[in-house]
């Protein structure tokens, strides 16, 4: 795809929301349903869901663990870790909306699984 090619949408924003059974550490232990809900919801109740906008899904292992819980926004590869609802407001405000990066947010590049 060349630069002048139209992406079908501005921005896509992925929550690993994987659940380990095995007793290790995992994205579904630290509320990633709840902030995925939270996302989706504030980016349609802001008009800014759907093609040409944003889009909001659920993945699996993402194998950034222990920077977890983990979104990471395309097309920019931005990862963020995130805690509670006011870091999703933000990301959605800041980064989602007016495509300024959220770096308080940033998961530490070293961080993998």
């Amino acid at each position: 795809m060349s630069d002048s090619t139209p992406q079908y949408y501005q921005r896509h924003i992925f929550f690993c929301l994987n659940e380990r059974t095995n007793g290790e550490n995992c994205c579904a232990q630290h509320g990633a349903q709840q902030a995925f809900e939270r996302c989706k919801a504030l980016v349609k109740q802001q008009g800014l869901a759907g093609p040409g906008k944003v889009r909001v899904n659920k993945a699996g292992c993402l194998d950034r663990c222990a920077a977890g819980p983990v979104a990471v926004v395309y097309p920019e590869g931005t990862w963020y870790s995130y805690v509670d609802a006011a870091d999703i407001d933000e990301i959605v405000e800041s980064h989602l909306k007016n495509g300024r990066v959220v770096e308080r947010l940033l998961a530490p590049p070293e961080l993998g699984r």
